[in-house]
């Protein structure tokens, strides 16, 4: 085997030599313009060679080539655009509509219109021809909706910006809503909530229920999911009531990545201005523009969860319990300080792929998932609305445990108020800013950010400008708004066995205490 070895070294050391003997034999490489300081020996490195065009240098501060811009049209629709390098855009619009504008109507409106979306219209006979169409100019397309935005977008080619465009409108629009289309779409809805109520993960049903126990029969506690005994009732004629009062062009905007401002603007001229939409031009005269009322309270859903996951190694039966309250609005100073504190708490499954950068030293893993290993999951969300916000923590476990655990969150929260550490401050604000950067590299994601910012304020905060609000937050605000959060009503959602659920005036005491422990009660016999 060595002689082997010892025998290739030699080829190839004679094969190198050969090489090099027949190089030396040909001469010098001919020498290239510019390669080299031979060419021009006089010219230093600092300055420009003579012939060739002086270089244009990005300025480091400048920001005027991220800057979003906006341009409103006649009828009040906004067109919003923000440039970025590729082939291919994100195009769609955005509406101020959504389940808490259902106050006057049936719920479950802006569920069924999700669902309806891009089917027949004026000019398209059916989806798939929306799709053939799209597919032409390599696009995809979707709609959702919130409590408080639909969102109808398209990614596709840049060069198809016009047909795009186009297109949008024509959907938004000029939807046919046929009877069989109607059909169609409630069979969607009742297959949607059938699914929703049997998932091993509670969390959509959960949230459902804390904005409910939130906002009591008001704006962001109204229904977002039909419930069943509407689904039967919606019809044309409901929801063109609805969208002659919502879909109008002030609570529109047009939003754009990747396209050129002004061919943007001109395609909306075209296509979005002076066009009759298929439930006629009469005025809206029954806005909904209630602001969210805070109410608290407490929404239970007794069920036997012990069979949502079967199998060779099922799930084991959990108690799911979020206790949430009332934060801010996104249009407030605190909105900032807030998200922070969602970051800092932060949590998961007890079960994590990650690591440091995953949220394994957020206060919900190290004061919670580490110390009590029978808890299946801590985990902390931050809903926030124009007029309104809810920071709610979600915990599960067994039903035998639900006292001990409402107690574990209870103290966390009182534990909000108390001594911010700066170094997990730090930890957090620095991992808000990188989750914000990193989501801000999908082109959708930035298509989404400025639809939502220019439909709530008509301009839009750009990356390091938020960037310089987190860097600002300071220990004292994180306790500050921590505080005022106390004093409000606690909202509790509760999901499972709860035969062992604290009362919901013993968890508002305990939010109330000191130390956030629960009453005591005593029972005479056992």
């Amino acid at each position: 085997m060595a002689a082997m070895v010892v025998a290739a070294a030699r080829v190839l050391l004679r094969g190198s030599g050969s090489w090099r003997c027949s190089r030396l034999r040909s001469g010098a490489p001919s020498r290239r313009q510019f390669s080299g300081g031979g060419a021009y020996p006089h010219v230093p490195l600092s300055s420009p060679l003579p012939g060739v065009p002086e270089p244009v240098f990005a300025t480091v501060d400048g920001q005027e080539k991220f800057e979003t811009k906006v341009t409103t049209l006649d009828n009040g629709l906004r067109v919003a655009s923000q440039n970025k390098f590729g082939q291919f855009c994100t195009v769609g619009i955005l509406i101020n509509s959504g389940s808490r504008y259902e106050a006057k109507y049936l719920s479950g409106i802006a569920h069924f219109l999700e669902k309806l979306a891009f089917s027949s219209t004026d000019r398209f006979e059916s989806k798939d021809e929306i799709l053939l169409t799209l597919e032409k100019h390599g696009g995809i397309c979707d709609c959702q909706t919130s409590r408080d935005t639909t969102m109808y977008a398209v990614s596709a080619d840049s060069k198809g910006l016009d047909t795009v465009v186009g297109l949008l409108a024509d959907v938004v629009l000029h939807p046919r809503l046929t009877d069989k289309e109607i059909e169609m779409t409630r069979m969607a809805v009742q297959f949607e909530l059938e699914d929703l109520n049997m998932r091993p993960d509670p969390e959509p049903l959960l949230t459902e229920m804390i904005h409910e126990a939130a906002y009591r029969e008001n704006t962001v506690g109204l229904h977002r999911f039909c419930p069943t005994e509407n689904i039967a009732k919606i019809d044309r004629e409901v929801l063109h009531s609805y969208l002659r009062n919502y879909y109008t062009p002030d609570r529109m905007v047009l939003a754009g990545v990747g396209v050129e401002h002004e061919h943007l603007v001109e395609c909306a001229r075209k296509y979005l201005l002076g066009t009759q939409p298929a439930w006629g031009c009469e005025k809206a005269v029954d806005v909904d523009r209630s602001v969210a009322q805070y109410t608290g309270g407490v929404v239970k859903l007794e069920r036997d969860m012990s069979n949502v996951s079967l199998g060779p190694a099922p799930f084991p039966e959990l108690t799911h319990i979020m206790i949430g309250l009332e934060s801010c609005s996104f249009l407030e100073e605190d909105f900032i300080p807030f998200a922070v504190l969602n970051m800092m708490m932060g949590g998961g499954g007890s079960f994590s792929a990650g690591g440091p950068g995953k949220g394994m030293f957020t206060r919900l893993y190290l004061n919670v998932l580490n110390r009590h290993h029978w808890m299946y999951n801590a985990t902390s969300y931050h809903h926030s609305y124009e007029d309104t916000g809810l920071l709610c923590v979600h915990a599960s476990a067994d039903p035998r445990q639900v006292r001990e655990m409402v107690e574990i969150l209870t103290k966390e929260f009182i534990l909000m108020a108390g001594t911010v550490d700066v170094v997990e401050l730090e930890r957090a604000k620095t991992q808000l800013m990188s989750m914000l950067m990193m989501n801000l590299e999908s082109r959708p994601v930035i298509f989404e950010d400025v639809g939502r910012q220019v439909l709530a304020t008509r301009s839009r905060k750009l990356p390091h400008e938020l960037c310089a609000l987190i860097r600002s937050v300071k220990p004292e605000d994180i306790r500050r708004v921590a505080s005022q959060m106390l004093c409000r009503k606690p909202a509790v959602a509760a999901l499972g066995d709860l035969s062992h659920l604290p009362a919901y005036e013993h968890i508002q005491a305990a939010l109330s205490s000191r130390d956030g422990r629960l009453p005591r009660t005593y029972r005479l016999f056992r």
